[in-house]
């Protein structure tokens, strides 16, 4: 949610920040809203007070016997009171047309955010670790003999239909065993608390992380009303909501493991084979609560503990910087990590760290109280994922592949496999 206040000051600025995301000239028509709705409070306010004012004069003019003074005062008592309502009614409705303009502005980029269209313009960051060599054509994660008879798109499609998958044996223990590796290093290692969190929200949660109005055709609703997580960002940042929080209490960091769900609304027909988009998924999730001042060291901080985890399993990555036209809606500067996979022959992503700045905190009012006094003040909220687990999974798998169609796993989940250390070609752990 964009401050109006901040519009009004220096609208060139937000017009010229807005125009690096394709929006153009905004402010004007922004701030005729808020003109109108200023002029329909002070309009109100002054019909108040010469109510009030009328109101004290017809007891006056009561007690003296003017009948016609009475009359007239009592009169004019009654048409400011309806003036004042019509007034703020007016008002009211303009607030929430400017609401809801605001509501549907994406955040501003930061200034170190590259300018771009889309996802070519991307700036590649750095790379870690060394593709694969195989003596063989390696193959996608679905194709790999020791994972076929394990991973079941046909028996999903059964009960649920397309971009769903149903993991067994062997593969379903390394997909647990990840997600348990990952939640226990950002825990133990990374210092971050563990949460247990609803995957069913209420609409103030989807608004308050910026997933509401303006992508609600991504996500599930209930027939009651809750929606589905898209991911557990939305929970974990809106327990900040309403709060007045203490200078030292920040930054406040969380992580949790959940199913996360997306309808996939844009990507018809696109990347269908295999478990790559799916509309049910698993995915550990970073978010942070922090002091504006420390925002952007903390975002460096998420993203080395997300590309950590890939180094630990030995999973060669590339960070990218998104350009203006390829972030998210309420990210204010984003990184991408995305993992290479051999069996496509190319890198895909499989974490996004961004910071929000105060755009969240805005929607949903979470503020704190500087220590040496003064004015409250909005945090800032960040969010990464670390990691998806899925794609994750289709990492190890498509860079761990052996000629005999086994797959050579991780030294780093042996702990959480039982020691094992390798998926044998008939889809056994040895």
């Amino acid at each position: 949610m964009h401050d109006i206040r901040a519009i009004r000051e220096n609208p060139a600025a937000f017009d010229a920040a807005l125009s690096r995301r394709g929006t153009e000239g905004l402010s004007s028509s922004l701030l005729a809203i808020d003109e109108e709705r200023r002029a329909a409070i002070h309009a109100a306010e002054t019909a108040q007070a010469e109510q009030n004012r009328a109101s004290k004069e017809v007891g006056k003019a009561k007690a003296s016997g003017d009948e016609a003074e009475f009359e007239r005062l009592r009169a004019l008592v009654s048409a400011k009171k309806a003036e004042v309502a019509e007034m703020q009614a007016q008002a009211k409705e303009l607030d929430e047309k400017l609401t809801h303009e605001l509501a549907v502005i994406p955040n501003l980029p930061a200034a170190d955010v590259p300018d771009g269209a889309d996802e070519d313009d991307n700036v590649e960051i750095r790379r870690w670790g060394t593709q694969p060599e195989f003596d063989f054509t390696p193959v996608e994660h679905f194709e790999i003999a020791g994972v076929k008879a394990s991973m079941d798109f046909e028996v999903a499609a059964k009960i649920s239909g397309a971009r769903f998958v149903m993991l067994k044996g062997a593969v379903a223990r390394i997909h647990r065993a990840l997600a348990q590796f990952m939640i226990d290093t950002h825990v133990d290692e990374n210092e971050l608390t563990e949460m247990n969190s609803p995957v069913l929200v209420r609409d103030e949660a989807m608004y308050g992380t910026d997933k509401l109005p303006k992508f609600g055709e991504d996500s599930y609703q209930t027939t009651n009303g809750w929606w589905l997580v898209p991911t557990s960002e939305v929970p974990l940042t809106y327990t900040a909501a309403g709060e007045v929080l203490e200078e030292k209490a920040l930054p406040i960091r969380m992580t949790a493991h959940t199913l996360c769900f997306r309808s996939e609304a844009g990507s018809a027909g696109k990347d269908t084979s295999g478990m790559l988009r799916q509309h049910q998924f698993e995915k550990v999730e970073m978010v942070s609560i922090t002091h504006p001042s420390e925002s952007d060291e903390e975002q460096q901080r998420m993203l080395r503990c997300a590309e950590g985890i890939l180094e630990k399993l030995g999973v060669p990555y590339r960070t990218v910087a998104l350009c203006t036209g390829d972030m998210g809606f309420g990210a204010r500067r984003t990184y991408d990590i995305e993992a290479w996979v051999p069996g496509q022959n190319t890198f895909r992503e499989i974490s996004s760290v961004s910071t929000t700045g105060d755009f969240q905190a805005r929607r949903m009012n979470a503020r704190f109280k500087p220590a040496e006094g003064g004015k409250l003040e909005f945090v800032h909220t960040l969010n990464g994922s670390g990691l998806a687990v899925g794609r994750c999974l289709i990492a190890v798998l498509e860079n761990g592949q052996t000629a005999d169609g086994g797959v050579d796993l991780p030294q780093a989940l042996a702990p959480w496999l039982g020691g094992k250390t390798r998926l044998s070609p008939e889809g056994k752990l040895v």
